[in-house]
């Protein structure tokens, strides 16, 4: 490989709380960017779990003002964006202030750069517009899963157009995160195994790479992680207040998306552009949707090509014994993958048990390789998706 694409830039800014009780330092922190904060929320558990009121107690203990946005949808639609960015532009509002999971986070960073946008939110989206000025963005986090609370990505969806879209900027970044790994022990047993699946699943997509893609170092730092995963997952839904359990979850689903794993990483992403079409379409958790695709297309794409790094992601993983023959190693690394995710974790294994269908099979297909090749570890085209799709029945 040319010694100049294996060049990368890694720059994280984000400022961590992390631990119990440092909700204390959100109200100075938040002053630092300004005085007109906008909250925005989703169903409303932050207020039954009593972290509303010390978000509320914190930021008004700094003379701060507050504004408010509810009802953020776990797949955010870029109705709650477009609304979001009214009230800032309406409110002149300082700093947006996410509490919540990853989708929260997500619509809260499209709000803050919609908000300098004259344009429809959309084409943030769908024509990648990128503002030159964004608002601050501020998370405290409640649930691991999606690492938005340290990147600068974020992931809306247009139930108009049956379309969920990815998109990002630098000033997306949170400026600020707050991560208690207590404020997770309310999360339920389907969120927290859907989360887990979900962190696995931005492992998988920068690890199962093509070679000079990643590094050694790398590679050990990503299945340290899975590793990680694969321990305290089934421990946190047999014990919901392990707080160990709850902070190996949490920093893991940070550093598994914050860029440094996939510092190096060039090709496309696989299994979530096909997962995005899917709950475009049906509004499943992104976790589920996930769950169900990776081992399919883990065996739609192993060959005598991909069967060393499967093997090796089984031995170092899942403790396989070095000697095995290696197309054995690399299938056997896949059965324990799908043992995890269904029967520790208790994730439905298939489509159907969701009430899934294969009427819509070839315009996700379609889409997730935009008519043309999705560039992803094995490149595949509309029929290989369908075919990954149809094994998920």
């Amino acid at each position: 490989m040319d010694e100049k694409n294996r060049q990368f830039v890694y720059y994280i800014p984000t400022k961590v709380y992390f631990g119990p009780d440092q909700i204390g330092h959100l109200g100075g922190e938040l002053k630092k960017w300004g005085s007109r904060v906008l909250l925005c929320y989703g169903g409303g558990s932050i207020k039954r779990s009593g972290l509303y009121d010390r978000i509320v107690e914190s930021v008004k203990d700094s003379g701060l003002e507050l504004f408010e946005l509810g009802g953020i949808a776990p797949n955010p639609r870029i109705d709650s964006v477009r609304k979001g960015a009214e009230i800032c532009r309406r409110e002149k509002i300082d700093v947006v202030l996410a509490a919540g999971g990853g989708s929260v986070i997500d619509c809260a960073k499209f709000i803050a750069s919609a908000t300098f946008y004259d344009g429809d939110a959309w084409d943030l989206l769908s024509k990648q517009v990128r503002t030159e000025k964004c608002l601050p963005v501020f998370s405290v986090l409640t649930a691991a899963a999606t690492g938005s609370e340290m990147d600068a990505g974020g992931v809306i969806s247009n139930p108009e157009t049956q379309d969920k879209l990815g998109g990002g900027a630098p000033g997306m970044l949170p400026k600020v995160s707050f991560l208690d790994p207590t404020v997770t022990y309310s999360v339920s047993p389907k969120q927290t195994a859907c989360g887990s699946a979900d962190i696995l699943s931005h492992l998988y997509e920068i690890y199962f790479v093509p070679e000079g893609e990643s590094m050694y170092m790398l590679d050990r730092f990503m299945e340290g992680m899975m590793r990680s995963v694969i321990k305290y997952a089934p421990i946190a839904l047999k014990e919901p207040d392990n707080y160990e359990a709850r902070e190996n979850l949490m920093w893991t689903s940070s550093w598994a998306i914050n860029g440094f794993a996939g510092a190096k990483q060039q090709c496309d992403w696989s299994c979530h552009p096909i997962e995005h079409e899917v709950s475009a379409i049906y509004d499943i958790t992104h976790g589920l949707g996930l769950a169900i695709i990776t081992p399919r297309w883990m065996r739609y794409i192993l060959d005598e090509t991909t069967a060393p790094k499967f093997r090796e992601y089984g031995v170092n993983v899942f403790g396989l014994d070095s000697s095995m023959d290696t197309m054995e190693a690399a299938e056997k690394s896949i059965s324990l993958t799908e043992d995890f995710l269904f029967d520790a974790l208790g994730i439905p294994s298939s489509f159907s048990e969701i009430g899934i269908g294969d009427e819509n099979i070839p315009v996700m297909a379609e889409k997730a390789c935009g008519g043309d090749v999705l560039y992803g570890y094995r490149p595949l085209k509309k029929d290989d998706i369908e075919k990954i799709l149809r094994a998920c029945l």
